[in-house]
């Protein structure tokens, strides 16, 4: 996660060039990130890096406070999963020289400039997230301190009702047009027939899903990028069809592979081959296989036995029986 604080001149009113970012950048943009962190999803539960832009337009106020706002509804809209909204604000101090002072909500640039205290706070309804304290006198008491946290959270609670009148929680998924990370997860034993030979079996997953990258973690978790979503779904169910154990009695769609004279050779799951032999590609006699199929012909088996060798038989006729009984 990172957040970007940018402070143009012209923001304020000056006219100056951009020479890099200054220590209030560094500084604010480490607080508003601080102030967002607390209620980001984990890398399982959301695999993306997420980053904000805070480009600051106009400043007569709190311009960190307000990018933990923005940044909040932002991250939202873009289907990041925040566990809380979570919004800032400001707390000035006006002390008198006979100890009487105010607190003021939400201070104004002439505010922070003659007064005593900048006390941010940021946080969600369930707690604080981040605080910051800038003082000009020697010191504030505890009471102060308390009281202005229990200021902010009246402040924060009445933002809080604003922001989601707008956007109440994160979107569902993230924009169609963002690329997907989606994760899988294989058992260990069964990496290497993820990979295949040379990396073979993730070359072909990415060829025929048109993903961009597939990564494996030795613990058997599998990342996979792709630029649809469509994509990244297909790449999952080659993977999780890869490790799955072939059911004997369930029906499969099969693309032929290869053609013999004793039957037609399927493949039924990812990685996976059988024999439809040629007694059972029909009720009929069959003399030559290739008048009823053919290499890269599609139709569905039915898988009837796995033998002691581990060879997986496949019935072309027995599938067409049971699809028409159960239709």
């Amino acid at each position: 996660f990172m957040l970007h604080y940018n402070f143009p001149a012209f923001s304020v009113g000056e006219a100056r060039g951009s020479r890099g970012p200054g220590r209030r950048e560094i500084g604010h943009g480490a607080l508003a990130a601080k102030s967002i962190s607390g209620v980001l999803p984990t890398k399982e539960e959301f695999p993306y890096t997420v980053r904000i832009v805070s480009e600051i337009l106009e400043s007569n106020g709190s311009s960190s406070m307000a990018s933990v706002c923005a940044g909040c509804l932002a991250a939202m809209a873009a289907g990041v999963p925040l566990k809380n909204p979570v919004a800032g604000i400001s707390i000035g101090l006006v002390m008198g020289d006979n100890g009487d002072y105010r607190l003021l909500n939400d201070i104004m640039g002439l505010e922070d400039h003659h007064g005593d205290m900048d006390y941010k706070i940021a946080g969600s309804r369930k707690g604080i997230t981040a605080i910051q304290l800038d003082i000009k006198i020697k010191g504030v008491s505890f009471d102060i301190l308390a009281e202005g946290i229990n200021q902010a959270l009246e402040a924060r609670i009445q933002i809080l009702d604003n922001m989601e009148a707008t956007i109440e929680k994160p979107c569902d998924d993230v924009s169609e047009f963002a690329p997907r990370i989606v994760t899988t997860q294989v058992p260990q034993e069964k990496i290497g027939e993820v990979i295949g030979p040379g990396g073979k079996m993730i070359k072909r997953i990415q060829e025929e899903t048109q993903c961009v990258s597939i990564d494996i973690d030795d613990d058997g978790k599998v990342a996979i990028s792709a630029m649809s979503k469509e994509s990244a779904q297909a790449a999952i169910d080659f993977v999780d069809g890869l490790v799955a154990s072939p059911e004997v009695g369930k029906i499969y769609d099969a693309k032929v592979v290869k053609v013999m004279n004793f039957g037609a050779f399927c493949e039924f799951m990812p990685g996976k081959q059988g024999l439809v032999h040629v007694s059972e590609l029909s009720d009929e006699f069959v003399k030559d296989v290739t008048t009823v199929v053919n290499v890269g012909d599609q139709f569905k088996v039915k898988l009837v036995e796995v033998d002691k060798m581990k060879r997986m038989n496949l019935s072309k006729k027995q599938a067409e029986t049971s699809v028409a009984a159960s239709e």
